[in-house]
């Protein structure tokens, strides 16, 4: 690969490189929330990427008509021949940059759509402004500017399924944005009628997120339930340690969820192993606090043969979400 343009939350664009480095990318420039990798083999699936612009074009223009008339002369250009009949992403921002920044893009893009729709017309009504694909590889135009006259673009995309979620006012915690971004990573959520062992649920974000669409929840802390959590009638409170909580025999649960403030491989050893390796639940939303251990090598760990994940799931994702701090959510299916 000639070279990509990977995308992260701003403060943690180390760890990005050191995934990129760890997977054969070679990092040689990096700015807030971005960095440049240059040549290397194309990286497997990456936790802190949010958007990887695989083979990006740079372009500088110093007004906001040279820079849109700059990229409608490379998307011409790039499109060529080719006939787009479907809607296609238009997907402009500035990753990690100030409102400035991020104002600029938005106007670029405007000047760009209004110059498309003179000389496109039809593929600028197949075009969609601001839609974030699904996770995985996309195709449309993507535009990441990292500063006023400097803008990294491409026709295709990879994209790790973060996004800022919609807050809910009855929601306990902030923890509850977390879930809920968690699910588009997954591609599915909980439903009416199924179950859910919350392990270290207080104040009940993640309990009453699965509650609130009809599942029921087995929410187990030492710890006081809060908001729209306390008192649900889908949530049944129960008051012990985490690691100290086991399904009845032949009991199991449709989903588990687990975010404790803990070591992540005491997490891993006292949670996550014996919970799928005894099949107690269908499929899982485990947050890991990376805290002073370094994600990297943590990375590297959970995707080892000898990790839980490789030996007992399937469609496990390792993500760095727009709502996590220091912390990885791991998804996927028992």
């Amino acid at each position: 690969m000639a070279g990509m343009l990977v995308t992260c939350q701003p403060g943690f664009e180390r760890h990005l490189a050191g995934e990129l480095a760890a997977s054969g990318g070679l990092p040689p420039e990096q700015g807030s929330g971005w960095v440049r990798a240059g040549s290397g083999r194309p990286p497997g699936d990456l936790a802190f990427a949010h958007c990887l612009l695989p083979e990006p074009v740079e372009l500088r223009a110093g007004s906001v008509n040279a820079m849109a008339a700059a990229v409608s002369r490379w998307f011409a250009a790039a499109v060529g021949g080719e006939r787009i009949d479907t809607p296609w992403p238009c997907l402009w921002w500035a990753p990690g940059s100030g409102a400035g920044i991020a104002r600029r893009a938005a106007v670029v893009e405007r000047e760009f759509l209004a110059l498309l729709r003179r000389r496109m017309a039809r593929v600028a009504r197949l075009a969609e402004p601001g839609r974030l694909p699904r996770p995985g590889a996309a195709r449309g135009l993507f535009a990441a500017f990292v500063d006023f006259d400097r803008a990294f673009v491409a026709r295709a995309a990879v994209l790790g399924g973060q996004r800022r979620m919609a807050d809910d006012p009855a929601a306990p915690s902030r923890s509850y944005l977390k879930i809920e971004e968690a699910y588009g990573v997954l591609g599915v959520e909980p439903e009416a009628g199924q179950t859910v062992a919350d392990l270290g649920a207080a104040p009940g974000g993640w309990s009453y997120s699965a509650a609130k669409r009809g599942a029921r929840v087995t929410a187990v802390d030492n710890g006081p339930l809060k908001g729209g959590a306390r008192g649900h009638p889908l949530i049944q409170h129960r008051r012990l340690d985490a690691f100290d909580f086991r399904p009845e025999p032949g009991e199991g649960f449709d989903w588990l969820f687990c975010d404790l403030v803990a070591e992540p491989h005491h997490v891993l050893r006292g949670i996550v192993t014996p919970w799928l390796a005894q099949r107690w639940c269908r499929r899982f939303v485990v947050n890991l606090k990376f805290g002073r251990a370094d994600p990297v090598t943590l990375l590297a760990e959970l995707r080892a043969p000898a990790s839980p994940l490789a030996a007992h799931a399937s469609g496990c994702r390792v993500r760095h979400l727009y709502h996590d701090r220091e912390e990885l959510t791991v998804v996927g299916w028992r």
